[in-house]
């Protein structure tokens, strides 16, 4: 579609909405969208998100009938007692009939120790966020232990690690906790503390980015519905790095082999299941993240046993109000925390005086729908990071924070880090926050539809690398406070795209590209947010799904 005048800032094509021949405010669809949708999975400046979240982003997720209810393993709804054994001892024992939900009555129950959701198929489930309330009285250093960095210094994992309400499969939270306990600071994801425990089920051959279906090598070790991991390992030029940055003279002039805490998230981990055999053809439940080259030893593994099915639903966390800790040194009083999780959810969940609000530590296609993260102000209110994929966060809220920022603290608004791509944050409302990336560059992740007071800031050490690989999009976003850190990427990001956000401008916190040279970002209908179409990138990529 012939565009009438384009400007060039900072190598990126910016298109405005008045700039463009056939888009309307309100009325059409954007040239970009138009382009998109003739090659969605293949696009280089849009990733495909569709299918993000539990069971492919569905709307009703599953309801397993009622097991258990806390009330009869002793749990007290006035707050009198610590109800935390009653609770574990209710989800334990729905883990043990093969899962099903686990009832929280109306009432405000104390929490001593955290609440570990271990099994499979099984659902924590309260009367609703306003009648439910979880009240926690200590944070996960006391109950666990402090939790270093495995990369030195003295800061606090916590930061960025754990939650309250933990949902993660009993043999893979249990070596964990043992590492930390033993400070063996352990890695998070999917093979286990040291990156060691997987073994490979076959090979695979080459495949793009895109594609649905793939040839490996030897079918014999897969099955329909089998959970797998794609695992791509990088070569020693970096090919893999570029490819995720997007290719070409910038990421492959760029400096990788100091960016030590980057290159320790490679291999590259993605989950996914198989949905057909058919011989040496092997079909996926979502596209392919990334290429598949034989440079990268490109292989289906077998990782730590997932968890998966199982949720969070009506209920509000409330921490005990304490300060917020100075910044890297949190204590723990998190939220809610998927890790090494699959097809699981939060549904209506309010999380109250938090140091960290919602977290997706190597988790992939779960949902957090219709959460709220309030009270005392958060370091996170939500945190992506350690390789989670394909992830849904919808219909959420940052609400502003109740007190005053203590000196030396930091708020970084909603997060993702580690190579964690196709995650999706979509009609959201952030009355404080940002749009935090904290390096580690991660790729393909979409934001959508969100308003929000842009007053936070990024982190992120030198040695995790670019702030972004290729493939962000943000897309219909109105900045109440006119700050364009974070929020416009057409001047950072690479292959990127800002569609349908508020005119901005830089102050506070401002970046510069990573890479050198041209960014082949696109900036379209500038200044219109809210009348941009489609409105909801990712709602407009189910429907194009569906049709």
């Amino acid at each position: 579609m012939a565009l009438s005048r384009r400007q060039f800032v900072g190598g990126a094509a910016i298109v405005t909405a008045a700039a463009t021949t056939g888009f309307t405010p309100g009325r059409a669809s954007t040239p970009l969208w138009e382009e998109y949708a003739d090659a969605p999975y293949t696009h280089p400046q849009i990733p495909y998100v569709g299918s993000a979240g539990a069971h492919r982003g569905a709307r009703r997720l599953p309801a397993p009938p009622v097991v258990a209810n806390v009330l009869a393993y002793g749990a007290t709804p006035d707050g009198s007692a610590d109800s935390a054994p009653a609770v574990n001892r209710a989800l334990a024992a729905a883990g043990k009939r093969g899962g099903g939900t686990v009832l929280v009555p109306p009432g405000t129950y104390r929490i001593d120790g955290y609440v570990h959701i271990a099994e499979s198929g099984v659902v924590l489930r309260g009367a609703g966020s306003g009648r439910t309330t979880l009240r926690a009285t200590r944070s996960l250093t006391e109950l666990i232990g402090p939790y270093g960095s495995r990369y030195g210094g003295d800061k606090s994992s916590w930061s960025w690690a754990g939650g309250l309400i933990w949902l993660s499969p009993r043999a893979r939270h249990a070596s964990l906790v043992a590492a930390i306990r033993e400070r063996a600071w352990p890695f998070e994801g999917w093979t286990g503390n040291r990156r060691d425990e997987w073994r490979t089920l076959t090979a695979l051959r080459p495949a793009r980015r895109g594609d649905r279906t793939v040839t490996v090598e030897d079918p014999s070790g897969l099955t329909r519905g089998q959970f797998v991991v794609l695992r791509l390992a990088d070569d020693p030029a970096h090919s893999l790095l570029e490819h995720m940055a997007g290719g070409g003279p910038g990421p492959e002039a760029y400096t990788w082999d100091d960016k030590t805490k980057l290159t320790s998230y490679v291999p590259y981990e993605w989950p996914v299941r198989i949905t057909r055999v058919e011989g040496r053809r092997v079909r996926l439940e979502r596209p392919l993240p990334l290429d598949v080259r034989p440079e990268w030893d490109p292989r289906l593994v077998s990782g730590v046993a997932p968890l998966t099915g199982s949720g969070v639903v009506g209920l509000t966390l409330e921490a005990v109000e304490t300060p917020q800790a100075p910044h890297l040194l949190d204590k723990g009083y998190n939220g809610v925390t998927f890790q090494c999780a699959y097809d699981c959810w939060a549904e209506d969940v309010v999380v109250r005086h938090v140091d960290n609000g919602f977290g997706l530590v190597a988790a992939s296609a779960c949902t957090l729908r219709r959460t709220r993260v309030e009270g005392r102000g958060s370091h996170h209110p939500y945190f992506c990071r350690e390789g989670a994929h394909d992830n849904l966060v919808e219909d959420f809220r940052v609400a502003a924070r109740t007190v005053p920022a203590p000196a030396g603290t930091q708020l970084h608004g909603i997060n993702v880090e580690g190579l964690s791509s196709h995650n999706v944050w979509s009609r959201g409302v952030m009355e404080t926050g940002t749009f935090d990336t904290h390096r580690g560059m991660p790729f393909a992740n979409v934001r959508t539809e969100i308003t929000v007071e842009n007053d936070g800031r990024h982190g992120g050490d030198a040695s995790a690398g670019p702030l972004y690989g290729a493939r962000f999009a943000h897309w219909n976003v109105t900045v109440t406070n006119g700050r364009a850190g974070l929020v416009r990427l057409d001047t950072v990001a690479p292959y990127s795209a800002t569609v349908g956000i508020s005119e901005v401008r830089e102050f506070d916190q401002v970046d510069v590209p990573d890479f050198a040279g041209e960014l082949h970002a696109r900036l379209e209908a500038y200044g219109a947010p809210g009348t941009v179409r489609p409105r909801n990138l990712y709602e407009a990529q189910r429907s194009l799904r569906r049709s």
